[in-house]
């Protein structure tokens, strides 16, 4: 097996490893995966190099900001999924659902004072920085977070790129120097670690492990747990095995007119990945080497010239060439910036040509506004953009194209920049399976001016930031059929 590199382990702590404890501890909040997972590694790392038994605890809290059936039950099917992959390893997996908000207070500590060593996923967003920040403090032994988000590890860069063509002319400088550097793609195989069969009575007494396969095969059971029930699951599934069979579907029949047809929101031709590499449900790496395998590309075919052009670098087909630069330059930019700017989220994060132009234009009359409810319930004046909200709000997605368009108009609809961003970040996080992630935080703030460059003519409201209508999307990219698709529901007699 081979070591997890250096530049991906942060030790949380300073306490050391007590090789005369029980177990090694891996706490999967963000890489929630048995595969090509390089928290897994580096915990099967040290049991094996300890000598001891290996457990995972995958846990999900309900006191989350925006809790509900569509978000539980996407993880749970994870669960569900990584349940079924591990019941016959070497590993004791650990699924805990909490039942109400606290109710798992105190479950980490008490694993960890039976652990030589805690490792968990070292994940720059949402509350998961804050949770592992806390966690440091009262975990008795070392505490390792690693990192697995990207192709690029993150302390690879030491500065916040603010184009997007700055960051991928770095990419194509210092990508190839970690290309060697991939997690395994079967971390527990041909691994013998000796085997914990249980827990503690004291820790399955006071938190019993939870039953993911029979709430993924039951949904109704969600109806237990106190979270929001008005935003009903997903028809897309969660966990790796779904990760996995949408990734082959995609590479084999619509990467090859990826290119041409992403942007068509009435013959889509996107991956559909995104909620999965959010929750962690396939990495970033399996998708890398199941593209460019496919592709017949290798690194020598890289050229040498690092001249940030989003085309040619790669030298690879056209359709690889297009979704790489989505898969890597623009999702990794995001991550760029949450895990060195605690703001990443805040209005006052926006470039400073961005605030002031859109301070200028602050007081400009609005055509109409409508209030968040408005927004919610998909009640404004244009079709297409509530066809997007319906689309969000039915499916937990919106199509790409079509997303950008939705936060263009949602700031022309507000009576401030700063409550066109709340608007955003509510709706998207309620309601996207992708929501909640640096990715999802820079498409937000791309509509305000983030990565992009100021635009003429100067327009009212929206001054130097770049404008969209519904009219000439609808010119651009054919919607008739998407129109169709998300119109508002047939009224019941």
């Amino acid at each position: 097996m081979n070591e997890v590199p250096p530049i991906r382990i942060r030790k949380a702590n300073e306490r050391p490893v007590d090789s005369r404890r029980e177990f090694v501890l891996y706490w999967m909040v963000a890489y929630r995966r048995p595969h090509w997972n390089f928290s897994l590694q580096r915990a099967v790392e040290w049991a094996r190099d300890l000598r001891k038994p290996l457990v995972i605890l995958e846990a999900l809290r309900c006191g989350y900001r925006w809790a509900s059936d569509r978000l539980h039950a996407f993880v749970i099917q994870g669960m569900a999924a990584n349940q079924e992959a591990l019941q016959d390893r070497q590993v004791l997996y650990y699924p805990y659902l909490e039942a109400e908000p606290g109710a798992g207070r105190g479950l980490l500590e008490a694993l960890a004072e039976r652990a030589a060593v805690v490792v968990s996923d070292d994940f720059p967003c949402f509350f998961l920085p804050r949770m592992a920040h806390a966690a440091a403090g009262r975990i008795p032994v070392r505490f390792e977070l690693v990192d697995s988000n990207g192709m690029l590890p993150l302390r690879a860069a030491d500065k916040v790129f603010a184009r997007a063509y700055d960051f991928r002319r770095f990419l194509q400088k210092n990508l190839p120097a970690h290309w060697g550097h991939v997690p395994e793609a079967e971390p527990l195989a041909d691994v013998r670690l000796p085997r914990l069969v249980e827990l503690p009575a004291e820790i399955a007494r006071r938190w019993p492990a939870a039953d993911p396969r029979g709430i993924a095969e039951c949904p109704r059971r969600l109806a237990d747990f106190p979270i929001d029930h008005a935003v009903a699951p997903a028809a897309t599934a969660g966990g790796w095995l779904a990760a996995g069979q949408r990734l082959e579907r995609f590479v084999q029949g619509l990467l090859p007119v990826y290119h041409e047809q992403r942007n068509q929101p009435d013959q889509p031709a996107t991956s559909g990945l995104s909620p999965y590499l959010h929750f962690g449900h396939i990495s970033v790496h399996q998708v890398f080497d199941e593209v460019t395998r496919r592709d017949g590309w290798t690194p020598r075919k890289v050229s040498a010239q690092a001249d940030g052009s989003s085309r040619g670098w790669w030298n690879a087909s056209e359709p690889v060439e297009s979704f790489l630069d989505e898969l890597i330059t623009w999702r990794e930019l995001g991550y760029n910036m949450c895990w060195q700017r605690d703001d990443y989220d805040q209005y006052d994060s926006l470039p400073d040509w961005a605030r002031q132009t859109l301070a200028e234009h602050a007081s400009d009359p609005r055509p109409q506004t409508y209030t968040l409810e408005e927004f919610e319930r998909s009640e404004t004046h244009d079709p297409l953009w509530n066809a997007a909200q319906r689309q969000l709000v039915r499916e937990g997605t919106i199509h790409n194209y079509l997303r950008m368009l939705w936060g263009k108009k949602i700031l022309h609809w507000t009576a401030s920049p700063q409550e066109a961003l709340d608007v955003m970040i509510h709706l998207n996080n309620k309601y996207a399976l992708d929501g909640r992630n640096p990715n999802s935080y820079s498409g937000i703030f791309w509509t305000l001016g983030r990565y992009d460059r100021a635009w003429g003519p100067e327009r009212p409201i929206f001054g130097k930031i770049r404008y969209m209508s519904s009219d000439n999307t609808a010119r651009k990219v054919n919607v008739r059929q998407y129109l169709q698709t998300y119109g508002p529901a047939p009224r019941r007699s």
